[in-house]
């Protein structure tokens, strides 16, 4: 095409998104576009223009460097893809994105006057852990069927089944009885046994004697959704239920290809076709997880035996072992056991040759296992209790807890956790049916898009690495290392496992294989 058709689409394409080209940098591109062919320049120009605008900009004049770095990264060898195949992500390595309400999307931190994240936060910090998480439900619930305005001129019938989300500020500031009213908002106990109900707009009072509960947990310090009516500055509330969750793929037409999960790939690997082959093709990878592996225990490193004399002629893509990995973790010599414990099992992995040369091993540390604290997210296992076990198998990982893993086109998160009683002991009202525990469980977390959803008291956060514990995006499969019994729940085309303690639950563990999303229930009792 002739370089001014091609100078004209370029400076245009800018233009739509509020940017402006200096000479040189348009100069640049021009010489970079103008062999290609007339079918496929739109499509470059639009990737080209995606990579600049999430490089942090300071103005909206694009300079020759920004522009370089973009054509750069567009144009990466396809070799790259081997590269993000299979990638274990830590918790102080997940990007953080904003979201911005003039903007309607999300942007990286970089891009925002937001300090970066430490360790000991500030008060603002813990202020905008709690606003984050309910500007995220806000934007969801905004634009889910029920809560979208009803388009105009479209049939009157179609408003009535509507609804409006109203701020507390607006019940507040209301003298009439106000009737049918919906509100998001965060469950408080400001004072001894009275329930309110809080938004980044003010704090009301709830009445809650004859509220009924949708299914879920509803703990203090998760969001609801309050349906009452509303009178002399007390909020009636007649049903709780909580905020709609949203399938992955939903979220992701609206924000297009943005990396949420981490990882090395610059854009969400859902959008990769070649790893989406990749993933297809291999029909043979499988994930075995196992939770509670107490290595002190003879029993469980006998039936760890049985389980790599199972696996050696098939050796797994990966085992992923989570904590504790002590039955006693107390006493001055734990370190010195643990570390025992550690060489005892890389001889064990050492006496299966093809496991040890095939399978990668990743182990997520437990709520008693050494470490600074219970605070989440917790950091791996320290480098010189691991050291050892790493020479002897180098395909090992020690990650934080919880962890992201990426294979191919899926996104698993895994959390140990003792979770599910937690939040049974801190409802605001127990659910009637406790048989169905499992699924007012993994509701309660998908509709609150993060993986602890209690005070702060119950589970503590680093304030400033609350978003780590996020899962919105929905990933594939959420692992919750669960002492409770094991299960396997679909919800919102997100699979959620919990492969029971091992030694508790008669050595059960799960094996997930990703070419077709399935799940397989496995134990070694009576082997």
């Amino acid at each position: 095409m002739a370089s001014s058709k091609v100078k004209i689409k370029v400076s245009s394409a800018f233009k739509m998104r509020g940017l402006v080209l200096r000479p040189e940098a348009s100069r640049f591109l021009v010489e970079v576009l103008v062999s290609v062919s007339d079918l496929e320049l739109e499509d470059v120009i639009e990737r080209i223009t995606d990579v600049v605008e999430k490089q942090p900009l300071t103005s909206n004049m694009i300079e020759l460097s920004m522009v370089e770095s973009a054509v750069q990264e567009c144009s990466q060898s396809c070799d790259e893809t081997i590269d993000h195949v299979f990638n274990i992500i830590g918790a102080f390595d997940v990007p953080r994105y904003l979201y911005s309400s003039e903007r309607k999307k999300f942007v990286p931190i970089a891009m925002t006057s937001h300090p970066a994240p430490r360790i000991c936060g500030t008060a603002r910090d813990k202020a905008e852990l709690f606003r984050e998480r309910y500007t995220i439900l806000q934007q969801r619930t905004h634009r889910h069927e029920l809560f979208t305005p009803p388009v105009i001129g479209s049939d009157p019938d179609e408003g009535r089944n509507k609804f409006q989300l109203k701020t507390v500020e607006a019940l507040l500031g209301s003298t009439a009885k106000l009737e049918e009213v919906i509100v998001l908002g965060m469950i408080t106990q400001l004072k001894e046994g009275k329930f309110y109900l809080e938004d980044p707009t003010g704090t009301i009072q709830l009445n809650l004697s004859k509220a009924q509960f949708h299914s879920g947990l509803y703990t203090e310090a998760c969001f609801v959704l309050a349906e009452g009516w509303y009178e002399d500055a007390v909020f009636h509330v007649n049903a709780f239920g909580f905020p709609p969750t949203e399938p992955s793929s939903t979220t992701r037409a609206y924000y297009g290809d943005v990396n949420f999960f981490g990882g090395p790939s610059p854009a969400s690997v859902k959008s990769s076709a070649k790893l989406k082959q990749l993933e297809e093709q291999n029909e043979d990878a499988m994930f075995v997880f196992v939770s509670d592996v107490w290595l002190d225990s003879v029993e469980v490193l006998e039936k760890i035996h049985t389980m790599f004399s199972g696996y050696s002629a098939m050796p797994p893509t990966c085992f992923i072992f989570c904590g504790n990995f002590s039955s006693a973790p107390y006493g001055r010599n734990q370190i010195q056991a643990l570390k025992d414990s550690l060489k005892a099992l890389a001889d064990v992995i050492c006496e299966y040759p093809n496991i040890h040369k095939s399978s990668r091993f990743v182990f997520v540390p437990g709520p008693e296992d050494p470490g600074p604290s219970t605070i989440l997210p917790r950091p791996p296992l320290a480098e010189h209790i691991t050291e050892e076990f790493r020479q002897k198998v180098p395909f090992s990982v020690f990650t934080t807890n919880p962890c992201r893993i990426q294979y191919c086109t899926q996104e698993m998160v895994v959390f140990r956790e003792d979770l599910v009683n937690k939040m049974c002991r801190n409802c605001v009202r127990f659910p009637s049916s406790s048989l169905d525990i499992p699924n007012h469980f993994v509701k309660t977390i998908l509709s609150q898009g993060h993986l602890a959803p209690l005070p702060l008291y119950v589970s503590p956060v680093y304030w400033a690495y609350d978003y780590t514990l996020r899962v919105y995006p929905l990933p594939d499969v959420i692992v919750f290392a669960d002492k409770y019994d094991p299960f396997n729940i679909a919800n919102t085309d997100c699979l959620c496992i919990n492969p029971g303690s091992f030694p508790r639950s008669g050595f059960t563990f799960k094996v997930y294989y990703p070419s077709n999303r399935s799940v397989e229930d496995s134990k070694l009792q009576g082997l």
